[in-house]
């Protein structure tokens, strides 16, 4: 087959991707960033980074590249709704590496020579990228340089130009990759720890302390005397404004009406089916019969036991209980649906069968059989069909073990045409003719046959018809007529018609669901559409055909620093918790100044006291310990009264009961930790480099 068709066979979607994915999974996510809609960009930007804008159709030349290299891996598949995201992520990712990650790269002096390219793609230095690709691999698995040599061989002679669309891809990543590879590099060996910190760590980690101490939490302090004046809030809020940035985001109250068929809408589905009984019954042709009259087509796939379940146990039951072909389950209502069934066919067959074939393209169809019976006559008589395959076959697979083998098949994954090879004897060739050609095909091996059923489907979807659909809408448009607009009247006529006023808070511009309903893009549309306001109340918005919403705005936060009058009883709680945290502190050295020993302390605060065994700088339960009790800690004296000490969430006083120096914290270790650190900073870098670059994702005011 052509090499373009190798590519699709392999497919393995977007394995090479924008290799940020790969190295450090440095495709922004935009949950991150689909509030920052900024109401001083322009309307058909997409997003923002250094300060340089990304227009709609910059974006969109980036987006059709991608989904032509989707098209290209898969044979001009329609991309779902799953890999336009993917799509669009990827898009996006490839702006970022150009905009941000590579010019920082290019600063740094970083460069990928033409010889070392040359040694990345045919040299000595394989890429990750190309070892990567299952087009290049052999039948053991490594890479191939035969059949990447094919690959670029056949570029010239590629008039739709595809193959060279894919090499560019390639290329394209595997210069990034190798540039980001060596920055990476580069920054984890500024991360450098020398002899005498790593021992010191090694030290430190190996000196164990057990402690017996008593937390006093700032938490459990209350005084009424303590007071917060506008003042100090308005102070602290002008000093910690940083502190209180937020994303853009939207509380609604909502109603919600359901569409829901009445009981006419039930009984108009079930005379519906009951009707067309007869001519399912009679049917000698049951796929146009289905496409006609069924919700859903006749599917040929053989079933085995437990796999309509899936669909209906009542279905699963039926089919490996009738005892012959055309009997007929009669209508019954599950759910949404009325369902009938008829046995089209049963079959004793296997899962799973490893087809060869011998593909012949002559130049007629004469001459192809001939051709084929000649082979025919020749496997009959003993000859190898791995040598006439490798001999006469136009299909030259070169991920195939031998010449011939096309691989296990299943009913789902077939190459069309060959349904046959799953009643086929095993090793006994026949000849088949398909859209791709005449072939030999032969089993070499299968699964267990045993018995499946092929099972027509008759299904009639309860649906609302037009009168229900219709007074439905009128109950939600009345709400939003008398509603005005106006969010006063809105709750106000919910309650006259007792219909129940549900909530959803912080919903950002990018939500696809609100309240966990699917495809509510245009909910959070109106939400962000600048004539949207505090208080505003929606029209009536209808979400899948099934659900009628009408929404009203309760709080609209925007972008950027929230004013005061949002968070001064946030910061009242802060200074309040601060002044009683002080005057806690000071009250407990006063009165715990004479005391000399944790069981005094322990009787005056009616706290019980706590052990903690092994404490150090490196072990794994001082972790969970507050820094600043265990530094205290570890370099306080044994057997005294220590605190009180002001940690996180209160105040310690503890106790040395025994300090221990082993040798169970190793080098090993401490070079462990070193790298989990480096590791660290390498992940925080995507969004250290966001920051710097000031990205602003607005991708979904149009995607």
């Amino acid at each position: 087959m052509a090499v373009l068709e190798k590519i699709r066979v392999k497919m393995g979607l977007f394995i090479t991707v924008i290799i940020g994915v790969a190295l450090l999974s440095f495709i922004i996510d935009a949950d991150t960033f689909r509030s920052a809609v900024s109401r001083f960009s322009n309307k058909y930007d997409v997003g923002r980074m250094y300060g340089k804008s990304i227009s709609y159709q910059d974006f969109q030349k980036r987006v059709d590249y991608f989904n032509h290299i989707h098209q290209l891996l898969t044979g001009g598949e329609a991309a779902n709704e799953q890999v336009s995201e993917m799509i669009s992520q990827s898009a996006w990712q490839d702006l970022f590496n150009e905009r941000v990650i590579l010019p920082a790269v290019k600063k740094s002096g970083i460069a990928v020579g033409h010889e070392e390219l040359y040694s990345l793609t045919q040299g000595s230095e394989i890429s990750p990228i190309l070892q990567q690709e299952q087009l290049f691999v052999d039948e053991t698995g490594q890479f191939s340089r035969e059949r990447f040599a094919e690959f670029i061989k056949a570029i010239p002679d590629d008039a739709s130009g595809n193959l060279e669309s894919y090499w560019g891809f390639l290329e394209k990543n595997i210069l990034e990759e190798r540039l980001l590879s060596k920055y990476f590099s580069l920054l984890r060996a500024t991360n450098f720890t020398n002899p005498l910190q790593l021992r010191r760590a090694i030290e430190e980690s190996n000196i164990t302390s057990d402690l017996s101490f008593i937390i006093q939490p700032y938490a459990f302090s209350s005084d009424s005397t303590i007071k917060v004046s506008n003042r100090e809030i308005k102070e602290y809020y002008n000093s910690h404004k940083k502190d209180f940035e937020r994303s853009a985001g939207r509380d609604i109250e909502y109603v919600l009406i359901e569409v829901l068929p009445s009981q006419e809408d039930i009984m108009a589905a079930q005379n519906e089916i009951e009707g067309l009984m007869e001519q399912f019954r009679s049917s000698t042709n049951l796929r146009n019969f289905l496409a006609r009259n069924s919700d859903k087509p006749l599917n040929r796939y053989y079933y085995k036991k437990g796999e309509l379940s899936a669909i209906s146990e009542k279905l699963d039951h039926f089919a490996f209980s009738a005892t012959s072909t055309n009997q007929v389950l009669e209508p019954y209502k599950e759910g949404e649906v009325f369902r009938a069934a008829r046995v089209v066919e049963s079959k004793v067959m296997p899962d799973s069968v490893f087809v060869q074939h011998i593909m012949l393209q002559e130049a007629t169809q004469e001459v192809a059989h001939h051709k084929a019976d000649s082979l025919m006559q020749l496997l009959s008589k003993g000859a190898s069909f791995t040598h006439l395959a490798e001999e006469n076959s136009v299909d030259k697979n070169p991920s195939a073990n031998q010449a011939g083998d096309i691989g296990w098949m299943t009913q789902k994954n077939i190459i069309p045409g060959f349904d046959t090879c799953f009643v086929l004897p095993l090793n006994r060739p026949i000849k088949l003719i398909t859209e791709y050609g005449t072939h030999i095909v032969k089993i070499k091996e299968r699964t267990s046959p045993h018995k499946r059923v092929q099972l027509a489907i008759l299904e009639k979807e309860i649906v609302a018809g037009k009168p229900t659909y219709q007074s439905y809408y009128s109950k939600a448009n009345e709400v939003a007529s008398k509603a005005d607009g106006k969010i006063e009247l809105f709750n106000k006529v919910s309650e006259e018609l007792s219909l129940k006023i549900l909530q959803a808070n912080n919903i950002v511009e990018g939500s696809k669901t609100i309240a966990g309903y699917d495809n509510a893009r245009e909910i959070v549309r109106w939400l962000y559409d600048e004539k949207t306001k505090e208080g505003s109340v929606s029209q009536v918005i209808s979400v899948d055909n099934r659900y009628f919403f009408v929404v009203a705005v309760k709080e609209v936060r925007e972008e950027g620093v929230a004013p005061l009058a949002a968070v001064e009883s946030e910061i009242s709680s802060i200074l309040t918790n601060q002044k009683r945290k002080e005057k806690l502190i000071k009250t407990m050295r006063g009165v715990t100044d004479s005391l000399t020993t944790l069981e005094q302390v322990s009787e005056l605060l009616k706290s019980g006291i706590s052990t903690q065994n092994g404490i150090s700088f490196g072990s794994q339960g001082s972790r969970f310990l507050d820094p600043t009790f265990i530094g205290a800690a570890t370099a306080a004296p044994e057997q005294t009264l220590q605190g009180p000490v002001e940690g996180k969430i209160g105040l310690y006083f503890f106790r040395v009961d025994s300090r221990e120096t082993g040798a169970f914290f190793t080098e090993d270790d401490a070079k462990e930790r070193v790298e989990f650190t480096n590791q660290y900073h390498m992940q925080i870098l995507p969004k250290v480099y966001e920051v710097l670059a000031d990205v602003k994702d607005w991708r979904v005011k149009f995607f």
